[in-house]
């Protein structure tokens, strides 16, 4: 039988199978990459981005393709996750850009979404490296245009086709990255995309079920976040403005008034304070507290149909409430720094160095874009500086920056948890947002970093043999050596980071290393060079038993 459209509801099934089966596969993916570490999590991060994408569709009707779309676009980019949950997002950010206007898609359209899906992540990315998942997703879209400019109009026949190509990619990208090939694997990106159209096939083929997703408690874009802050704990003679007042408007309708949103967020501004409005194509969330909740709904209903009103008067909820104290209210910063770091002790020396905000995460969990966000906002700053500390976050950073609408967001780009405590110590709270990011980015170039962790599988590196439980060292993100015992892999490892311009060796430990177990390192390590300083810091970092700087 040869079906020649896909409608809002197909998509939508054809996106839960592909997050369903991502989940069920993302342990394997994880296992695909190359480096033979424990906290290989590509599989992971594409599982979580798609997931949260299919929950956004999940809370929709997906009456066109053009609404299924839209929503998995905003699911996706809010919960993307590391470097693949990023790329991931953007492929299917101009696929949802192609279909915005469409009831249903056909063999062509869906050609067409694919390759612009990927053109879109191409630019997306800074520095494209072919034999990864980009290279698995052009290719697969290349072959989708070409069968439909020769006639295909069947689209199970076209997403066969696309599969297929992305099977030919996918076992071609070791020839494309040496290090694929050396270590017998092929890129987990591509493999994970790959799962992904496997499931959409056979969604459209009808042989998989998808099992549904139920809602999580992913934060809605208007969630607001404000009544414990107000209610609790001001008294109702010093509510300015009090009734909290949402309204959900139907906009863009044949025959209403034009909605422009600079123009509609300034008119609302006029009506209190506490102000949001947050617009797409067809509906506008607003939320304001104001003395004439009336004037809101009024000017709301102007543009369209009033799709949601709520109405609280804060004064009264407040006067049910008593024995609480009125906090003094707290001024924006001028900068606040944000750090992702991934252990107790790592939390307490970033915020020892006038780090506001810590968020959890790091190599085994990467915080998303979302994640990002709110520790924006928890800031309370007019400028935000980012410290990723982990090469698979700066993409996400960005993400936030782009999406941040109130605060401006710079993104010192470390790699590192070492890098990260390099700009930290370069950070002065007195000068400003522009002098501090310059300064910062300077110092990561300041810093080698290396690490201890454990190897998860045999292999062999670039002639560094691997055993499966020993302990490797790598510096810069380069594996140099494996060995049995962990207080020889640390020590061999430092020894290859000093040279003789080293003037400071710090080392933290892990949950796995003692501090015990660091000095006599560090013993060993002070009769070999004399005249290097070193410190000893206890960070409680998961995987790694030691992390090293150099400077």
């Amino acid at each position: 039988m040869v079906i020649k459209t896909i409608n809002g509801d197909k998509l939508a099934a054809m996106i839960a199978q592909g997050a369903t089966q991502l989940a069920a596969n993302a342990e394997y993916v994880d296992s695909l990459n190359v480096f033979p570490v424990p906290d290989g999590d590509t599989g992971s991060n594409m599982s979580m981005t798609l997931t949260a994408g299919a929950e956004e569709v999940l809370k929709h009707e997906s009456a066109t393709v053009a609404i299924v779309g839209k929503h998995l676009s905003k699911g996706l980019l809010m919960g993307a996750r590391g470097n693949s949950g990023v790329i991931l997002s953007q492929l299917f950010r101009g696929f949802s850009k192609t279909i915005e206007d469409k009831e249903e898609i056909n063999a062509s359209g869906l050609a067409q979404a694919f390759d612009n899906g990927v053109k879109t992540a191409y630019k997306a990315v800074m520095k494209p490296v072919e034999g990864t998942i980009l290279t698995v997703a052009r290719e697969s879209a290349e072959a989708g245009i070409k069968a439909v400019n020769n006639g295909v109009e069947d689209v199970v026949e076209l997403m066969a086709i696309i599969t297929e190509a992305g099977e030919r990619s996918l076992a071609g990208t070791p020839d494309l990255l040496p290090v694929l090939k050396e270590v017998g694997v092929v890129d987990s990106g591509g493999q994970g995309l790959q799962i992904v159209y496997q499931a959409f096939l056979a969604e459209l083929k009808g042989e998989a079920q998808a099992t549904p997703l139920q809602p999580t408690s992913l934060s809605n874009l208007v969630t607001i976040e404000h009544e414990n802050a107000v209610t609790d704990y001001m008294n109702p003679e010093d509510i300015k403005f009090g009734y909290c007042t949402e309204i959900m408007v139907q906009i863009n309708n044949p025959g209403e008034k034009a909605f422009n949103e600079d123009q509609f967020r300034n008119t609302l501004a006029d009506y209190g304070d506490s102000l949001i409005v947050i617009a797409d194509d067809e509906i506008a969330k607003v939320h304001v507290h104001s003395n004439t909740p009336g004037q809101v709904i009024d000017y709301g209903q102007s543009f369209g149909p009033l799709l949601k009103i709520k109405v609280d008067n804060m004064r009264e909820q407040n006067s049910d409430l008593q024995g609480k104290k009125a906090p003094a209210a707290t001024p924006k910063k001028d900068v606040a720094v944000i750090a992702v770091s991934s252990g107790a002790g790592l939390d307490e020396i970033f915020k020892s160095l006038n780090v506001d905000i810590i968020v959890s995460g790091g190599q085994t969990m990467n915080p998303s874009t979302a994640d990002l966000l709110r520790a924006v906002e928890q800031a309370n700053a007019k400028h935000v500086i980012i410290l990723p500390n982990n090469k698979n976050i700066i993409m996400a950073a960005d993400q936030a920056v782009e999406m941040s609408e109130t605060t401006q967001i710079a993104v010192v780009k470390s790699k590192t948890i070492q890098q990260g405590l390099a700009a930290c110590f370069a950070y002065m709270p007195d000068e400003t947002f522009e002098n501090n990011q310059a300064e910062m980015n300077e110092a990561l170039e300041s810093v080698c970093s290396g690490s201890i962790t454990t190897a998860v599988r045999d292999t062999e590196i670039k002639g560094v043999k691997i055993v499966k439980d020993e302990f490797i060292g790598i510096v810069e993100g380069t594996i140099v050596l494996s060995e049995k015992a962990c207080d020889e892999a640390a020590f061999n490892t430092l020894v290859q980071m000093i040279d003789e311009d080293t003037e400071i060796v710090t080392i933290i430990t892990g949950e796995e290393a003692t501090i015990e177990d660091a000095e006599a390192i560090a013993e060993r390590i002070e009769n070999k060079f004399e005249d290097v300083e070193i410190e000893i810091k206890e960070g409680n970092q998961a995987v790694y038993p030691y992390l090293f700087s150099v400077e």
